[in-house]
């Protein structure tokens, strides 16, 4: 049975260049740095979070073929991934913290239907939302859990 997630991948061109935006621009921690045969295994997470990481994985790394490869580097480039939600207790707030460490928003900080929604994106092209959840919407209602 699935107990969780561990780990997500995030593309990039330059793995230390998405390193430093991780830790310098979003105040994350580095976990891992790791070298394995010609790979780089470097993960990343959030200081409440450190039961999930984010794997920082170079577009030019073993376990893609040319062509996939390819195909990658241009959805990366074009800015048409979409990475991940990252949950926040003050959206307004990492927003402007954010900008101002020069984080590059496509969108400010608007109302939705499940919260606050900003969206961002990371130095390599991948977008990511930053989302404070509505206290008044009680999700379990939507999906309960199942025995």
């Amino acid at each position: 049975m699935i107990t969780g997630l561990g780990i997500s991948t995030v593309w990039t061109f330059d793995q230390e260049r998405t390193l430093a935006f991780f830790t310098d621009k979003l105040g994350m921690e580095p976990r891992h740095d790791l070298t394995m045969g010609d790979a780089r295994w470097i993960t990343v997470g959030a200081k409440a979070q450190p039961e999930v990481e984010l794997a920082l994985m170079s577009l030019d790394g073993p376990g893609l073929d040319a062509e996939s490869a390819e195909a990658l580097k241009k959805l990366v480039s074009k800015g048409v991934i979409g990475a991940g939600a990252f949950r926040t207790d003050d959206c307004r707030g990492d927003y402007e913290t954010f900008k101002a460490r020069g984080v590059e928003f496509l969108q400010a900080p608007q109302e939705r239907p499940y919260g606050i929604e900003a969206i961002f994106r990371d130095d390599d092209g991948n977008w990511y939302s930053l989302t404070e959840r509505s206290t008044e919407l009680d999700f379990s209602k939507d999906f309960p859990t199942q025995s």
